[in-house]
This record gives C-alpha cells, structure tokens and sequence, in this order.
C-alpha cells in the first residue's frame, strides 16, 4: 500500500493543483512540521495506541527525512499542496505502511496549528533579541552625547531646548513596549492545539500533557473547534510588528531629516548611504528611507490577515492557508530592519556644532513665561506677555539676549536683570523631574537602560540554558 489521497479518483486539475497548494512557502515549515510529528509519534507509542517499534521506524524515518532537506535532496512537490503531505508521502516512501499510522489521532487541521504555534514560539524571542540590540544601540549614541543640548520639536518646529540622550531614549521607551508586546504574544502562543483533531477533538486517549511537555508548551488549548480555528496569535504577531516598525519609521524619518544639508545635526557612515546615479555630491540616507516604505508592507500584512478572518465560519476553513505568507514577510521585513538599524545607529556621528547653531534664541520663550510666573503673575497672563514680547524682538531681528532690560520692562515690570541667567542650561537644569530632560534625570534615565538591557540579557541567556 502507497500514500493515498481519500475518496478521490480523478486527479485534481493541475491549475487548481498549482492555485491551492502551499508548499512553495509552507516549507519552511518542515523542522515545526517533524518535530510535531516526532512527538506525536512518541505519545501514541506511550499511550499503547501503536506499538513501540512502529513508533521508532516513524521517527527514524521522520528524521531522515530532516536530514534530506537540510542537505538539499528533498524533492518538494506541489501536487502533494503542503509540507505535511510531503513529508508523510516521503515517509511511506522510506519505511512503507507503517508510515500511515502517525496521523492516528490528528488532523491536519491541528498539525497546521501546531506548527505554526512552535514556528513563532522560536522566532518571538529573536524578535525580542533584534529589539535589545537597537535599543543597545540607541543608548550608546546617548551616552556618548549626553551633554548635547537639541531644538525639540513640536509641529517640526522648535519648541523647548531638550537633551539629544534625552530625545534618544523616548525610542528606548518605545521599543520596550514593543518587547512587552512581543512578550505578552507568546504567552497566547504557547498553547498546545495538538489532540483538538479536525475541530472536535481526537476518539484515542491521547496523552496532551505529555505533548505539552515534549514540546515546551506552558498550555494546552480548552477547546477543540477554537484552537483549530483560532489565528490570533499571527494577528497579534503582526499588529506588534506593525507598532514597532511604526516606531521605526518615525525614527527614519528623524535620521533622513537630521542627515539633510538643511539640518545637518548628525552624519550616518557611508556604509549605509548610497550614492546618486548622476549627482555625485549626494549621500542618501537610502537605509532609513527604505524602513518607512517597508513599514506599509507590515501594516497592509496585517490588514490583510485580519480581512482574511473577519467573516470565517468555525472551524478551519482553506481561507486560512493565507496566514503564511504575510507573516513570513513580516517576520523577515522586521528582523533586518532590526538588524540594519542596530548596526546603523552605531555609526552615527553628531555635528554638535551645527546642533548648538540651529537652535534660535526663542526656545526659551517658555521659560520666560515660567520666570514671570515665579515673580507673581498667573500662567496665562505671562503666555500672554511673552507672546507679545517674542513678536517684539522677531520684528526687531533681536535674540531675547540682545533685549536691554528697558525693552524687557515695556512688556512688565517684573521682568529684571536676573532675566538674563535664563539660558538653554538652565531651561534643561530647570525640568529636574522624574521623566525630565534635565541631566541627573537623564542619567538616572540612561543607567535604567543599561540595568535593563542587562537584567534581560542576564534572563535571556539562563533561559537558553535552561532548555527548550
């Protein structure tokens, strides 16, 4: 007896064969596809429902076939439509018959499940990884410019005097968020579908703790048809990516701003830049650039999983098999962007120059208003000064330092010579709260980072040593 296809007679049309197959991307796959199996095998062995020695013939045949793919000599075939129906017609291929007994007790509908729940339970923690070493990255270049005073910005234009560390680990923050999401996603990842059949559970008396255990699952799924049908944990999977490479595009957009002769607050190494075809001064930020267009790559990954989902029936439905693509593109477009961002960020070197001269006098017209209200006067009362006094010296062509005191004292009496103690040092000495831009807060800041990034660290390389 051969690998058989059902009920079915007739061949199934080679276009239709050609449209519903998915093993041009699924086989990517085999690893989850044979390690699930592996398992399987093992668990009916222990539970009685096949003998032990049928058990050992399928997984040494299971991992022979492994071996042929990794070494390139697995003959993928598209009228088999997926990896599992590759594998297992390989399978009866190499130790006949017998082969036919693993899929006692499951479905390809749970076996899918399966492998796609222990294909993200791998890579969540390398996205995580990918994160650290940006947000590595990221807290170098802080530290390394600490003291730089920057315009911040409101409306892209400036608004209040801000440490550059300061401005830098508002992305730390953002990527940290993105982590805990990604973290939180594997919890809803690691729940074991294996045992829930085609949607209502299998007639054996499997084993799904021992599954469970034999995999690494922390859960076994409560019900049959849901975990089947259930894709929340590729949704949520794209939705944080979406999110982090949200963050990442607006970090881009700084950098390919930053980097412009019109700001020319930072220089990026020529290893990520690129030159014109026909104008040979230019050096284009094309790295950045290219993370703001992949960002829509992500978004429309997600938007198109979700349209896929909104209106299925329980349980599986072949709608379904469109949740691979997306999520290995997004996968991939995320990690090297990960990766090439961590190494670009690096290379970045700040014209503090440049910096110091862009920032106009009038960033300070806040703290103006914050000097008034210390002498007396209401908030709104001062705004309101201030206001008039800034359209004053921007008429005039006058910086606030370049206004004798008499041209102060025009727009209130309480204005004095101590007005002129107000500077960019002291507007960022002044925001010394929790959170600030001040420069205690900012080391309190950066070495929170650094403890962070080290108690991960630290976590991360005890659970590689702990096992799976």
């Amino acid at each position: 007896m051969s690998y058989q296809r059902g009920r079915f007679q007739k061949g199934t049309n080679r276009t239709a064969q050609d449209y519903l197959a998915s093993i041009p991307f699924d086989q990517r796959l085999y690893r989850q596809d044979i390690e699930g199996s592996i398992a399987h095998a093992r668990m009916l062995a222990k539970q009685e429902i096949i003998a032990d020695k049928d058990a050992e013939a399928i997984i040494a045949g299971l991992n022979s076939i492994r071996n042929e793919i990794e070494q390139g000599k697995f003959h993928f075939k598209t009228k088999l439509e997926d990896i599992h129906m590759n594998i297992e017609a390989r399978l009866f291929e190499k130790i006949g018959d017998i082969a036919g007994k693993l899929h006692t007790a499951r479905s390809r509908n749970d076996q899918v499940a399966l492998d796609m729940r222990l294909f993200l339970k791998e890579e969540i923690p390398k996205t995580i990884d990918n994160i650290k070493a940006l947000q590595s990255s990221l807290v170098e270049l802080a530290e390394a410019n600490k003291d730089v005073i920057i315009p911040g910005y409101t409306h892209l234009q400036q608004a209040q005097p801000v440490l550059l560390a300061h401005h830098l680990l508002a992305y730390f923050e953002m990527f940290q968020r993105d982590k805990e999401r990604f973290s939180d996603c594997l919890k809803r990842t690691d729940v074991l579908p294996s045992g829930s059949g085609a949607l209502a559970g299998v007639a054996y008396p499997v084993d799904r703790q021992f599954m469970a255990q034999e995999l690494g699952f922390s859960e076994i799924s409560n019900n049959s048809v849901d975990a089947v049908s259930d894709r929340d944990f590729v949704v949520e999977y794209q939705a944080a990516s979406a999110l982090a490479m949200m963050h990442i595009s607006r970090l881009a957009e700084e950098i390919v701003l930053w980097s412009s002769s019109e700001f020319g607050f930072i220089e990026i190494s020529e290893d990520f830049t690129t030159g014109s075809s026909i104008m040979p001064q230019k050096k284009n930020p094309d790295v950045a650039e290219l993370a703001r267009g992949k960002t829509g790559r992500i978004y429309g990954n997600l938007m198109s999983l979700l349209t896929t989902m909104k209106a299925l029936p329980l349980a599986y439905d072949r709608d379904m098999q469109e949740d691979k693509q997306g999520l290995f593109d997004t996968l991939d477009t995320l990690h090297s962007t990960l990766e090439v961002f961590a190494e670009m960020v690096k290379t970045i070197k700040v014209n503090t120059k440049r910096v110091r001269e862009a920032i106009k006098d009038y960033i300070l017209a806040t703290d103006l208003a914050d000097y008034l209200v210390k002498k007396g006067m209401p908030f709104r009362e001062a705004h309101s000064v201030v206001a008039k006094l800034s359209e004053y010296a921007i008429n005039a062509e006058k910086s606030f330092h370049e206004l004798s005191l008499s041209e102060y004292r025009k727009f209130s009496p309480l204005f004095d010579k101590d007005v002129y103690n107000i500077t960019l040092e002291s507007s960022i000495a002044s925001r010394n709260i929790v959170g600030g831009t001040a420069t205690n807060q900012v080391e309190v800041a950066l070495e929170k980072a650094r403890k962070l990034l080290r108690i991960e660290q630290n976590s991360s390389q005890v659970k590689k040593k702990g096992g799976k």
